[in-house]
């Protein structure tokens, strides 16, 4: 069923949106360094890697600069162009076609770099593997400001592995665990409420039983 939902809803999402992928690449192609999209290896379903698409928003060089697969807030290898569609999460619009392909659902954890994939838990990788990853997913809604946690830090990924990557571990286990249709489909909606109202916290009441956030993170 979840395949299902996840080729009707990417379809008709793709032929819907058509114009404004239209658009973007129109204004990326003629800003920053003309590139329209970004493709990243990611670690996907039984641990397989898979080219993951986003409208491309960073430098191109960007993995090899600074903090390199970890974005912070500011991060000065964003493009102009690129800050808009990444506030607003357009860029993340091209995995559509992913999900089309099979490489990745609407919902599920979201799929990793190897570096970030590495910075989990052994039992969080066992578990996130056995699923396609997502779009978006109970991880992506809780830790939609991550660049915002990270500002300030000053070993920012010293703070993404010991902090950020075992809690966001924990979450995409407990979607692991708790795959629901109803689920899916409670994630599509809040994630849509998140993106309009990021300072909401209606995920803890929407989705019982979450695990609940170190200390060191705050009122997340």
């Amino acid at each position: 069923m979840q395949r299902f939902l996840d080729i009707l809803l990417s379809g008709l999402a793709l032929i819907i949106l058509a114009p404004l992928f239209v658009t973007i690449a129109v204004v990326l192609r003629l800003t920053g360094e003309r590139e329209v999209f970004f493709v990243q290896q990611r670690v996907g379903k039984d641990g397989r890697k898979f080219g993951l698409l986003k409208f491309a928003t960073m430098l191109k060089d960007s993995p090899n600069i600074g903090t390199g697969t970890v974005t912070v807030r500011d991060d000065p290898r964003v493009l102009p162009t690129g800050r808009f569609l990444r506030k607003t999460k357009v860029n993340e619009l091209p995995q559509l076609l992913n999900i089309l392909k099979g490489d990745m659902s609407i919902v599920g954890p979201r799929p990793q770099t190897q570096r970030c994939f590495d910075a989990f838990p052994n039992d969080v990788q066992e578990a996130i593997v056995k699923v396609r990853p997502g779009l978006s997913g109970i991880g992506s809604i809780v830790f939609r400001n991550e660049e915002s946690l990270l500002h300030g830090e000053v070993d920012q990924a010293q703070f993404y592995d010991q902090v950020i990557a075992p809690y966001k571990g924990e979450l995409e286990k407990w979607y692991v665990r708790n795959q629901s249709v109803r689920n899916y489909l409670l994630v599509i909606v809040i994630t849509a409420w998140v993106v309009t109202f990021p300072n909401s916290r209606i995920a803890w009441k929407v989705f019982a039983g979450l695990p609940t956030p170190p200390a060191a993170l705050g009122d997340i």
